[in-house]
């Protein structure tokens, strides 16, 4: 079916390594997140790599979100707690958790995203997965 991806804003760093650089970095662009919709599917959000924002509320607001995938690793990006906010302003049907659990410095865990989902009153149906793990929506 037909398939329609937009770039949505996010709030993070954007730099490339390099050895030609003083620094060892270069400026990497705009840093952003997808909203994807498919045809006779879902709309699927994808964060990215970002910091809680007030406009993810026109993103919920405008497209209707279906699932939305979520960074919960407190470190370069929502924490648990922050990225509950951010589920309560796009109001997913199903929020899925990304970015955690990968490298030491990522402490943030579901069980503490679950519990901030419950303290934000957030009625989206939470998909806990385990790292490397698929799933699929029909």
């Amino acid at each position: 079916g037909e398939v329609k991806v937009l770039f949505v804003p996010a709030l993070h760093s954007s730099a490339l390594e390099t050895t030609g650089s003083p620094r060892g970095l270069i400026y990497g662009g705009n840093p952003g997140g997808f909203l994807i919709t498919i045809k006779n599917g879902p709309t699927i959000y994808h964060t990215g790599d970002t910091d809680l924002f007030e406009d993810m509320k026109l993103i919920g607001e405008l497209y209707k979100v279906d699932i939305m995938l979520v960074c919960i690793g407190d470190r370069f990006t929502m924490g648990p707690k922050r990225a509950a906010l951010a589920v309560k302003y796009v109001k997913p049907k199903i929020v899925i958790p990304m970015h955690y659990g990968t490298f030491p410095v990522l402490t943030g865990t579901v069980d503490d995203f679950e519990k901030s989902l419950i303290e934000e009153k957030v009625t989206s149906i939470l998909k806990k997965l385990k790292i490397g793990e698929t799933i699929i929506f029909e």
